[in-house]
């Protein structure tokens, strides 16, 4: 199993039936792939869609059905479409129950920077802001370290923050931690990695569950 496909798979346990999702662009968006067929759920794209269906297949291409990420979808039955300011009246009005998004550097405070490097070209932070901020719970997904070995879990972010204090759980291909008033916690370890692991792995300081347990 990939580092992506083992992050995905413990993210999607995250979706409960009859929730309104919003997915990320990049890893999260393979989430959708993930969810249980016998649940309900209808996932928001901020360019104005509920109810994003599977990825579509040659046949299916509609070049003006896409999602804010620009890739082509499908919409399944009973899906709406609407305007931007509709789409985020709906994430600001707290109607979004789960955000599952991306990161590039998460802080043992819970802050969250998903948005840009600097010198880098950037077109815009697209709704990630109000998502941190309108979500019901934000869930952070992400590989653990850099492609240099950095850890990306920061005693303080040093990139462009995209909000303070507002990751509710961060999952990575090694661990899942809560972010509490005592702190950050780790509260699940992936299957063959010890606490030892993480802490070398991970710059910000954090508390062990009494009630750790492993995930595969």
């Amino acid at each position: 199993m990939s580092v992506k496909e083992r992050i995905v798979k413990r993210a999607v346990k995250e979706i409960r039936n009859g929730m309104n999702v919003n997915l990320g662009i990049g890893m999260p968006t393979l989430v959708a792939n993930e969810i249980p067929s016998d649940y309900q759920v209808l996932l928001q794209s901020e360019n104005g869609l509920l109810g994003i269906g599977p990825y579509p297949d040659e046949s299916e291409v509609d070049p003006d059905l896409i999602n804010a990420g620009k890739e082509t979808v499908t919409a399944v039955p009973g899906a709406s479409f609407f305007d931007s300011a509709e789409s985020f009246a709906m994430i600001r009005g707290g109607h979004i129950d789960v955000a599952i998004l991306g990161g590039m550097e998460v802080s043992e405070k819970g802050d969250l920077a998903n948005w840009m490097i600097p010198g880098k070209m950037v077109k815009g932070m697209g709704g990630a802001m109000d998502l941190v901020q309108g979500a019901k719970r934000v869930i952070v997904i992400m590989e653990h370290v850099s492609k240099y070995g950095e850890s990306k879990i920061k005693k303080e972010c040093t990139l462009p923050l995209t909000g303070k204090k507002v990751v509710h759980r961060l999952i990575t291909e090694l661990a899942v931690f809560d972010f509490t008033e005592k702190g950050m916690v780790l509260i699940e370890l992936a299957s063959g990695v010890s606490v030892e692991e993480i802490r070398e792995k991970t710059e910000a300081d954090f508390l062990v569950s009494e009630n750790l347990i492993k995930y595969t």
